[in-house]
């Protein structure tokens, strides 16, 4: 999915956000953010996935705060809320379905979009969410094709969620590649946090999405060898998240893609065809 004119304003708002997690000074947060507006300005004179263009303005905005991790703080926060909320909500009889949806509530806790505010009540938040079901629910035809998965994982905290998602799908054969960012990106989550997350003892094989690059969705030319050949030999790719629907929709040739997330803002609405706020499971063959 390219970038759209209102994703600009969206972006840049969120580089203002993040030099005031780290920096109280009014003007070097208009420095860094004229900075990333002008560098904004020439990359979308070349049309390109949104999350590439997003990664280099972010990029930019971390060497210019002098910070390679703003979000730090509210990313421990979120893997423990999480935590707690799924040791109240999660039982042993949940369904694969259930676990989609739970996992797909979970997506909720994402910084990286000016349209979206997360919840400050996880645990209500995620009763009254799970109620409401799937806006579109191809979890029959998904759970069908898993019998080798590129899992790719987007936010802390929902990364906890994710967990128990791999585990069903671990202890019913599959094998899972499971994929966390290669360095810190707003709240994306990282190895360190698929560690916290107990990933790594589920998981037939853990990889970053580039090596070291803090880089947002899938960019094949970044990508690890490893990575590619996972891809390669996967029967689906699970993606988590705005960010890898961007990335991951712009790239023929891939096998069975099911995008898992709640739909956080207008354009990527518009482009499925829901409603934003609309919870979905949505397998795509491209």
């Amino acid at each position: 999915m390219k970038i759209t004119e209102s994703c600009l304003e969206c972006l840049l708002s969120r580089i203002a956000y993040e030099c005031d997690l780290i920096c109280t000074d009014p003007n070097k947060t208009e420095e860094i953010t004229g900075k990333c507006r002008n560098l904004l300005t020439e990359l979308v004179k070349i049309p390109d996935a949104g999350p590439r263009i997003s990664s280099k303005i972010h990029r930019l905005a971390y060497e210019e705060m002098g910070s390679i991790d703003p979000y730090l703080s509210i990313k421990v926060k979120d893997n423990k809320d999480a935590r707690d909320v799924c040791k109240q909500v999660i039982t042993d009889t949940m369904s694969f379905r259930d676990l989609c949806l739970a996992a797909i509530i979970g997506n909720t806790l994402d910084h990286g979009s000016s349209e979206h505010t997360v919840t400050d009540n996880l645990i209500t938040h995620f009763k009254n969410e799970f109620e409401n079901g799937l806006t579109i629910d191809d979890t029959d035809e998904i759970l069908a094709l898993s019998d080798r998965v590129v899992f790719f994982c987007d936010n802390c905290g929902e990364i906890i969620f994710d967990s128990y998602l791999i585990e069903y799908l671990k202890n019913q054969g599959s094998h899972i590649t499971v994929v966390v960012r290669g360095g810190p990106i707003i709240n994306d989550a990282t190895l360190n946090d698929a560690h916290t997350a107990g990933i790594d003892t589920v998981c037939d094989v853990l990889l970053t999405n580039t090596n070291g690059i803090a880089e947002l969705g899938y960019d094949p030319t970044l990508a690890p060898e490893e990575l590619l050949r996972a891809i390669d030999d996967a029967t689906i790719i699970i993606a988590k998240g705005m960010a890898n629907y961007e990335s991951l929709t712009e790239i023929e040739g891939l096998p069975p893609v099911a995008y898992c997330m709640t739909v956080k803002c207008v354009p990527i609405a518009d482009s499925i065809g829901v409603k934003k706020g609309s919870r979905i499971a949505m397998l795509k063959y491209q």
